[in-house]
């Protein structure tokens, strides 16, 4: 009987956290967000996407077009998210072998425990891809697999060249996507707000975007297609409470859609991101991102997830170039392997005489 009270009162305390998490990551029904002086709705201050960094990016087959976890499942991630943290802050452990890394595929080992952000809430997604339904982004292009393709053939040489590296591991961008999209630390995102303009500053690399707004009625046209940045053109317009930001006029062959810049293979200046921003609740912003880039995906996919506040939470200094001797190192270590294989061939060359 014991046992069976203490089992009880588990399940009404696992049931009623559950119930909070959910709670949490609904738009709360009746909130109306506040609003700056001329009034926009209010989206000054930071946010972070650590609440999602547990969450595939594409969906695991198992889940088939289902976009939330069921209760059984959003525990078991719990826990896992649970002892990743313990593992990580506690004891220093690198989460290598973690859920996050298990599901997203990455060497989480390669940074180190202390630089990791993680959020003890566990998201109910069951992927950052929403859409298509089955939450998988759609085949490349033959024109993009083959750039991905010879992509892979250079960076899995020796480096001849800084050239082969990407963006972001050259500390020069990551691109919108990579800067949105949440990663294992530097996740914050700043929101600036002045009459006709919204300023986005990302935590790593610190790129910011200024955003034109305009009014839905008089949409302001796209710089000429002559006029290409790394971030692109943004123009952005409010629809009710949600920012709309429409991003055209890219560099093509640098960065991809995904985390960090990195993707199934770099977008081209074909591009368009459409961003949607919803204030649901005191702390929590609706994040969608739809992707069109024609020359590189064979339809249009869309990313969803939240954006928390957290007490506390603020942009570091992220110094990336001044300390970047990973790319010095990376080249310098490559030039030794070639002047010891060139070695090793003389000394064949002249064993043979």
């Amino acid at each position: 009987m014991e046992i069976c009270a203490k089992r009880n009162s588990l399940l009404v305390l696992l049931t009623a956290w559950l119930a909070a998490v959910a709670v949490a990551q609904v738009p709360k029904k009746n909130w109306t967000p506040p609003k700056t002086s001329w009034g926009d709705p209010d989206f000054y201050g930071t946010w972070t996407s650590d609440d999602m960094r547990e969450v595939p990016f594409e969906r695991p087959a198992q889940f088939g077009t289902r976009r939330f976890l069921n209760d059984q499942e959003l525990a078991a991630r719990a826990k896992e998210v649970d002892d990743t943290i313990s593992g990580v802050v506690e004891k220093g452990i690198r989460p290598n072998a973690g859920y996050w890394a298990r599901q997203q595929g990455v060497n989480a080992a390669a940074a180190p425990p202390n630089w990791q952000e993680f959020s003890r809430r566990a998201s109910n997604q069951t992927s950052l891809v929403v859409d298509p339904p089955d939450g998988r982004v759609p085949a490349l292009t033959p024109e993009a697999q083959a750039l991905r393709t010879s992509i892979n053939v250079l960076r899995n040489r020796r480096p001849e060249t800084w050239t082969v590296r990407s963006m972001y591991d050259r500390c020069i961008t990551r691109g919108v996507a990579g800067s949105a999209f949440p990663v294992i630390y530097g996740n914050g995102t700043q929101f600036i707000q002045i009459p006709g303009l919204v300023a986005i500053r990302y935590e790593m690399i610190h790129e910011t975007r200024l955003i034109p707004i305009d009014l839905p009625s008089a949409p302001r046209p796209h710089a000429p297609a002559g006029y290409r940045t790394n971030m692109g053109d943004a123009h952005g317009h409010w629809e009710g409470n949600t920012l709309v930001v429409e991003t055209t006029n890219f560099l093509g062959g640098r960065n991809g859609v995904g985390g960090n810049g990195n993707g199934a293979a770099p977008y081209s200046d074909e591009l368009k991101l459409v961003e949607r921003f919803t204030c649901v609740g005191p702390k929590n912003i609706q994040y969608e991102m739809r992707v069109t880039d024609p020359k590189t995906y064979t339809a249009p996919w869309t990313v969803a997830f939240s954006l928390t506040q957290e007490d506390g939470y603020q942009i570091f200094e992220y110094a990336c170039h001044e300390g970047n001797y990973a790319m010095h190192n990376l080249l310098s270590a490559a030039r030794a392997e070639d002047h010891a294989d060139e070695a090793k061939e003389k000394a064949k060359a002249k064993a043979g005489k």
